[in-house]
């Protein structure tokens, strides 16, 4: 089983508009609302590729209701914790020539409430993945991944973070992390050309990281294998509709591949072809788009 962990979710209330004008009453022309959070991200994809995840994590108040709600309603299978006091946070995305994104903070997550996540996942086998991903909210420390990692030392891990929530991971081994350019660079605090990436990817290997996927955006995406291997792949060519959950259906992707087949070239061919498909539609992914985008992908 597929645990996914999203500690501060939210709703994504996506409004398109024409000649936004600051100061100015505006208007929306369309507007749409999806449960959000990266590891929801990944567990809707997962879905919709016929994989059964359980996303867990914290809600509050009557967005937190409103997001299991949508989740449960898409088929996604939920074990969040129900927290005392606050509410899940409502991101608003708007959507006109270019994209505007006001992202709300959340609620406050206590050590008790942590604790309570903890316990839950002592339940996990040595044959789980878990998948740590996003930012964590407000009350909660730059070592949270780490200290759930710490619990679960016998379950594959699979980390999308920056900073020092990532490297703080490192030393626990994470099966498979997946930094972009702009992450990598801040972790080593450098400009870095697509040419170096092997060699840093290399680096975090060297703290602890058995697998290193590095994507390249609309460049495609690296992977460093825990063998040594070192596959490089082009992203299709399409056009941006939606910038959000790209990354997120990328380790979706890797994922559902991997655990298929056992082999990582076609689970980075696959990555790419997901996060690719997610960037090139409206909201995420579907299956049929993500094979459609696999045929045009070649090593």
């Amino acid at each position: 089983m597929i645990y996914t962990v999203t500690l501060n979710p939210c709703l994504d209330y996506i409004m398109k508009t024409e000649n936004l004008t600051l100061g100015e009453t505006n208007r929306s022309n369309d507007q749409e609302i999806y449960p959000g959070g990266k590891g929801i991200n990944v567990s809707i994809v997962l879905k919709n590729l016929g994989i059964v995840s359980k996303a867990l994590g914290f809600v509050a108040g009557f967005t937190g209701d409103e997001i299991v709600t949508r989740l449960k309603k898409n088929g996604v299978d939920t074990d969040f914790i129900t927290l005392g006091s606050g509410m899940s946070r409502i991101n608003v995305k708007i959507k006109d020539k270019t994209e505007t994104e006001i992202n709300a903070s959340g609620p406050v997550v206590t050590e008790k409430d942590f604790a309570r996540l903890i316990e839950n996942l002592d339940a996990l086998k040595t044959d789980d993945v878990l998948v740590l991903t996003g930012n964590v909210p407000k009350g909660m420390s730059d070592t949270t991944y780490a200290q759930i990692m710490e619990r679960c030392k016998n379950t594959v891990t699979v980390v999308d973070a920056c900073g020092e929530l990532l490297i703080k991971t490192l030393k626990h081994k994470p099966f498979l992390i997946k930094p972009n350019i702009a992450e990598l660079e801040g972790v080593f605090g450098c400009k870095i050309i697509l040419d170096d990436v092997k060699t840093y990817a290399g680096k975090l290997q060297e703290m602890g990281a058995k697998n290193v996927l590095v994507s390249f955006g609309k460049n495609g995406a690296a992977l460093l294998t825990e063998t040594g291997e070192y596959i490089t792949c082009p992203a299709p060519k399409g056009t941006l509709v939606n910038s959000v959950g790209s990354g997120d259906s990328m380790v979706a992707g890797f994922l559902c591949e991997y655990l298929k087949t056992g082999n990582y070239k076609e689970a980075l061919c696959f990555a790419i072809a997901a996060g690719s498909a997610s960037a090139f539609m409206p909201h995420l992914a579907d299956k049929e788009e993500i094979l459609h985008q696999r045929e045009q992908i070649t090593v």
